[in-house]
């Protein structure tokens, strides 16, 4: 018999509204001013395919962070052994470690980003 974990069903909720905040700022906010013809410099100046690799870059990762979504709202309906305590385990230090880098990185401001 399988019982509801919510914390990982809150945990999966908030990946889900970050994965769509990070996918529609980052938009309007960055990647779309960066290939605009009136942003554009360097690399993404010269080569479509450039611009075209840093929009599916930003999209891709919030992919994965709908799939990693889906995966903690999967194990908040299962039985939680010690194979699925360690995937949930590495699942959030990785989250906090790049949380972290990303606070770091941006000095504390858009983190969001």
């Amino acid at each position: 018999m399988s019982m509801l974990h919510p914390t990982l069903m809150i945990a999966a909720a908030i990946l889900t509204g970050l994965a769509i905040a990070h996918s529609i700022l980052g938009e309007r906010l960055l990647i779309g001013p960066l290939t605009s013809e009136a942003g554009r410099a360097g690399m993404l100046a010269k080569s479509r395919f450039a611009r075209d690799v840093l929009r599916f870059a930003w999209r891709l990762t919030s992919v994965a962070f709908l799939g990693l979504a889906a995966a903690l709202a999967a194990y908040a309906f299962a039985e939680i052994d010690a194979p699925a305590r360690l995937a949930l385990r590495l699942a959030g230090v990785c989250s906090l470690v790049v949380g972290a880098v990303a606070l770091v990185a941006a000095r504390g401001r858009r983190v969001a980003w």
